[in-house]
């Protein structure tokens, strides 16, 4: 299966130690990607499900900045669909 990741591109000498000492990057069980596909072009969420059980809504055009947390799948996901938000099909998993 596939798998997401952050930003692939080799980081700034400077920033090296900052990305190391974000755990959370690496330390999640699935991600979903979510559209609004009313604006254009379409924009994207991710919900992702961390291996501590917290469910986090995560904007990659923010670098990942997580906007919205909760303790279950479903109150993350009536978040997104609140704000008229579609699943994009399928679940990306952390590789083994």
């Amino acid at each position: 299966m596939s798998s997401l990741a952050p930003n692939h591109a080799q980081p700034k000498p400077e920033s090296t130690t900052h990305q190391a000492a974000q755990p959370s990057e690496s330390q999640w069980e699935f991600a979903e990607i979510w559209v609004d596909p009313w604006l254009s072009p379409p924009y994207i969420l991710m919900l992702v499900k961390e291996q501590s059980g917290q469910f986090s809504i995560q904007n990659p055009a923010q670098n990942y900045q997580s906007i919205f947390t909760s303790q279950t799948y479903e109150e993350s996901q009536m978040w997104l669909l609140e704000d008229e938000y579609e699943r994009v099909t399928g679940r990306f998993w952390q590789p083994d």
